[in-house]
């Protein structure tokens, strides 16, 4: 008897029932719909840092290239840590395929130190008109997001949320994950 064993993500869609496993203080992280960068500047009453971790070209793992359909292959990826008084709140990880950073969607490749939502949130508002697929994730260090995360932020809790997004950006697609890290609960 030959036993097939289907690789699974360990992404849940939000409305799936998932996001009652997660811990009470993270649900509304979790689920909510608008601007992350927005909704923590309006909790701390100031600009958040970010501070840019990583920010390259390269090919996608299995995990995110089954997440395209194995349609995409080379991106930019890019990895940022939003922090409020020098105390890191979330790390971002977002995949901007080639195709979607290209002709007016430029100005995603020179984000410098500015948030990804400034761009993606004033662009989407205006050309999107579906909502855009959003899954949640208990990431542990089994978990493929949770070892790449951990490269780049060393102090990350061995058991964390994160949530994941897929945007458009004027009809091409980005992926953007943020993975939520303690301190964000003192707020």
């Amino acid at each position: 008897m030959i036993h097939r064993f289907r690789l699974r993500s360990a992404w849940n869609r939000v409305d799936s029932g998932e996001l009652h496993q997660a811990p009470r203080q993270w649900q509304p992280w979790l689920s909510d719909t608008g601007s992350l960068t927005q909704k923590i500047e309006q909790l701390i009453g100031q600009k958040l840092e970010v501070v840019v971790l990583r920010d390259c070209r390269q090919n996608l793992d299995s995990d995110e290239s089954r997440y395209f359909h194995f349609k995409i292959k080379h991106c930019r990826i890019r990895e940022v840590l939003l922090c409020a008084n020098g105390i890191p709140l979330v790390m971002a990880r977002s995949i901007i395929p080639t195709m979607s950073s290209s002709g007016s969607n430029h100005e995603v490749l020179r984000l410098g130190k500015k948030p990804l939502g400034a761009v993606l949130f004033a662009k989407t508002r205006m050309h999107s008109h579906r909502k855009p697929l959003r899954e949640i994730s208990r990431l542990d260090k089994q978990s493929s997001l949770w070892k790449k995360c951990v490269q780049q932020y060393p102090k990350l809790p061995s058991v964390t949320w994160a949530r994941r997004t897929l945007y458009e950006l004027k009809g091409r697609p980005l992926l953007v994950s943020e993975v939520f890290l303690p301190a964000l609960l003192s707020y």
